[in-house]
């Protein structure tokens, strides 16, 4: 009797078992994005000059990825790469200032017809409003640090601008958990895009952080003096210097603009004596002293700006735990793509070279993904709308040029999986004066054509041995000892032109220059 009790109990677990596991909700997604953050200043990847444990938790309990690629390092195409899993050519937004066709296929209408409630809190900057979302609460524009209007859907469905009071950051942390706790639908999968502006320029930290790293010198990049020799024109052409290219807002020699008494007040308390303490030496500094003490400022700010997001991320992490979500969800970390923290004297994005194409990648999945792992695969932001998809058991329709991810995170890639990167800029004239360029990766070696400058027409090419040459500083290009390199590698790269339906770009001018808002004369003044 004993016997068939215990076989009966058994039984009647199994089928429970069973049954429980063919109900259990697809998984549900979180992804965190963010604006210019680079693997530099990520503790996971580069423990050197700041510490972020809670972006480190997702790497320890899931996977790091070392080669994740943006297809077109600059805000608004990245993003709609990413809506699309397709490159900038064919999304149609391939520079800052176009405007998001969203009638077209995104991956959050796949989801959202599939079951999935969707929502976007934070940074949109695609210029048209979000489709696809059951909620939307965006930025309006780039987006200010403190007291931030925000577009959502008023009662009749309509957007509308709110304005709000606080650090941004926070506050888009506060909206994404305020819409987990309160306005989800418990019974549907859920996929939630978490984006901050942060660590975007200029780099207002929050109240709490103004003095963080004050009494530290943070390590100057290697390349920091970078003087452009051995590359092609382009280099030397850029606008985007700490020495010369920072401006008084930027560096906060001048006053912020939009804040309220409070918050001007706490500002001017921290800036104020180390402005002062700055101006007072300046008269005597060597110009080299000058560049480090810019370098220190915009780094520190930088560095400020990061250990928010940081914060906020240990609470979205916390709070699936807290509501028993964690081991159902994938929590995704990425930034539009890398930055430059000094390295080659530069601040901003755009190149090719490895601080700016390289993008942080981290995810977790529970029960999926071995956590404290690392991939060298060579994966993109073009193969994010392609992962979401098949996490949720969706399809991916054919059109995408990216693929799924899911594989690699099981630990299992595939044979045929890409063993190069093809890379297009478009933005020139532009900001900061990039040229346009394009180019094809395989990890080791990187061959690029710069195409355009400031209207006219190039043609300039740069090779590098990653492997030798690891900081990009001389251009192998043409050196016999690489010609069998150089001529597979320009093989590879009309290959990919036409795998991606790379149209000819030959109007170098056509693409304008934005306009800018007028800023006081004195936070456009180059601090010297």
């Amino acid at each position: 009797m004993n016997t068939r009790l215990i076989f009966a109990a058994l039984f009647l677990l199994v089928g429970f078992t069973s049954t429980q596991a063919e109900t259990k909700q697809p998984p549900n997604i979180v992804f965190i994005f963010t604006d210019d953050h680079c693997q530099q200043a990520l503790s996971a990847y580069n423990d050197a000059r700041i510490t972020t444990p809670n972006m480190d938790r997702i790497a320890k309990e899931g996977m790091r990825f070392d080669r994740c690629y943006c297809t077109n390092g600059i805000c608004g195409p990245s993003r709609a790469v990413i809506q699309t899993g397709k490159y900038s050519h064919l999304n149609g937004f391939i520079r800052n200032g176009n405007k998001f066709n969203g009638d077209q296929q995104t991956f959050p209408k796949l989801l959202r017809a599939a079951g999935y409630q969707t929502a976007v809190i934070g940074k949109w900057h695609l210029a048209t409003t979000p489709q696809g979302y059951d909620y939307y609460d965006v930025l309006k524009g780039q987006g200010p640090y403190y007291n931030p209007p925000m577009i959502t859907a008023g009662k009749d469905g309509k957007p509308i601008t709110k304005p709000h009071v606080g650090y941004t950051t926070e506050i888009i942390t506060e909206k994404t958990l305020d819409w987990l706790k309160n306005d989800r639908d418990a019974d549907k999968p859920f996929m939630v895009m978490y984006q901050h502006k942060a660590p975007h320029r200029n780099w207002q930290p929050a109240p709490k952080y103004l003095n963080w790293l004050d009494d530290q010198t943070i390590a100057e990049p290697e390349t920091l003096w970078d003087n452009y020799n051995g590359r092609t024109r382009s280099a030397k052409r850029q606008t985007m210097t700490i020495k010369d290219h920072l401006t008084a807002y930027d560096l906060k020699l001048a006053p912020p603009r939009g804040f309220n008494e409070d918050q001007l007040q706490a500002w001017n308390k921290a800036y104020g004596p180390k402005n002062e303490a700055y101006e007072k030496a300046k008269p005597s500094m060597t110009e080299k002293e000058i560049i480090q003490w810019k370098y220190q400022r915009y780094v520190k700010d930088y560095l400020r700006c990061v250990k928010s997001v940081d914060d906020g991320i240990g609470e979205v992490l916390d709070y699936l735990d807290e509501a028993d979500l964690a081991d159902n969800t994938v929590v995704i970390y990425s930034s539009d793509q890398g930055w430059y923290l000094g390295e080659h004297g530069w601040f901003d994005k755009r190149w090719m070279y490895e601080e700016s194409l390289k993008c942080p990648l981290l995810v977790r999945w529970p029960g999926q993904v071995q956590p404290g792992t690392t991939n060298e695969d060579i994966v993109s932001n073009l193969d994010f709308a392609e992962t979401f998809l098949s996490i949720a058991g969706v399809d991916v329709p054919n059109d995408m040029q990216g693929r799924s991810l899911v594989p690699i995170l099981q630990g299992n890639t595939p044979a045929d999986w890409r063993k190069t990167f093809y890379y297009h800029y478009y933005e020139n004239p532009g900001g900061h004066n990039v040229a346009r360029h394009y180019g094809v990766t395989d990890g080791q070696h990187k061959l690029i054509r710069f195409y355009a400058l400031e209207g006219e027409k190039i043609d300039d090419w740069e090779l590098f041995d990653l492997k030798k040459d690891p900081n990009e500083l001389v251009n192998i290009f043409g050196s016999t000892e690489v010609m069998g390199i150089e001529s597979k590698l320009s093989g590879e790269l009309e290959r990919l032109r036409q795998k991606y339906a790379v149209p000819e770009d030959n109007d170098p001018g056509r693409a304008k220059k934005p306009k800018q808002k007028k800023q006081p004369a004195r936070a456009l003044k180059k601090a010297s």
